[in-house]
C-alpha cells in the first residue's frame, strides 16, 4: 500500500519510513502539513500517517482539508501524537482522523492498525464500485470486477453485498415464455394422429 507520512521531526520520519518499508509498503515522505497537502492535491493518497503538532499546517488542519476535499476515493488517516488525554483524541476524531498512535510508536501495533486500514479501504473500494459505474458485458451480462475477472451478476452482487435473490419472471419475460410454451404445445398437438386416421388404420 502507498502510504504518505508527515512529520517535521527527521528522526521520526526515518524510523517510521524504515518500519513501513520493512512491512512491505511504499512510502512517500513530507516534512510538514503544507507539503503533504500539495502531494494530496496532485494524486490519491490511500493512507496518511501524520504528526498532530507541526509548525506550518498542523495535523488536525491537514485532516480537515482532506475531509473537506470529499474525494471519491477515501484517505485513511492515522494521527501520531505525543499529546495524551481524551480531549486530544476527541478533537482529532472530529477533524476526521480514523485512528491514533502514541509516540514513540510500537511496531506490532502499527502493523495491526495497517491491516485494519487496508481492510476498510478495500471495503470502501467495493462500495464505490457498486454505487458507481459497473462494467457489464452487453451480450452475456457478466460484470467485470476490479481484478479484471468476469462474474455472473448474481454471484458478483452476492459476493459484495448481503443481498439474496429470489427468482421469478418479469411481465415481459412471462408473456414471451408463455407464448413459446403455447407454440410448442400447439406444434406437438398438430403432430398427434387424429381419431379419424386412427380408425382408418384399425
Amino acid at each position: 500500500m502507498n502510504i504518505l507520512i508527515v512529520d517535521d521531526d527527521a528522526t521520526c520520519r526515518t524510523v517510521l519510513g524504515t518500519t513501513l518499508k520493512k512491512l512491505g509498503h511504499e512510502v512517500t515522505v513530507a516534512t510538514g502539513g503544507a507539503e503533504a497537502w500539495a502531494i494530496f492535491e496532485k494524486s490519491h493518497v490511500p493512507l496518511l500517517i501524520s504528526d498532530m503538532v507541526m509548525p506550518d499546517v498542523h495535523g488536525l488542519e491537514l485532516c480537515k482539508r482532506i475531509r473537506a476535499a470529499n474525494r471519491p476515493k477515501y484517505t485513511y488517516i492515522i494521527m501520531l501524537t505525543s499529546v495524551g488525554g481524551k480531549s486530544g483524541f476527541l478533537v482529532g476524531m472530529r477533524a476526521g482522523a480514523d485512528d491514533f498512535m502514541n509516540k514513540p510508536f510500537d511496531e506490532d501495533q502499527l502493523a495491526a492498525r495497517l491491516v485494519v486500514a487496508e481492510r476498510i479501504l478495500n471495503l470502501q473500494s467495493q462500495v464505490n464500485q457498486l454505487s458507481g459505474l459497473l462494467p457489464i458485458c452487453c451480450v452475456c451480462k457478466k460484470v467485470r470486477d476490479d481484478k479484471n475477472y468476469w462474474h455472473q451478476v448474481e454471484s458478483y452482487i452476492s459476493k459484495h453485498t448481503d443481498a439474496q435473490f429470489s427468482h421469478g419472471y418479469c411481465p415481459d419475460c412471462y408473456t414471451k415464455t408463455k407464448q413459446e410454451i403455447d407454440r410448442v404445445k400447439n406444434s406437438l398437438r398438430s403432430q398427434e394422429p387424429s381419431d379419424e386416421n386412427t380408425n382408418r388404420r384399425g
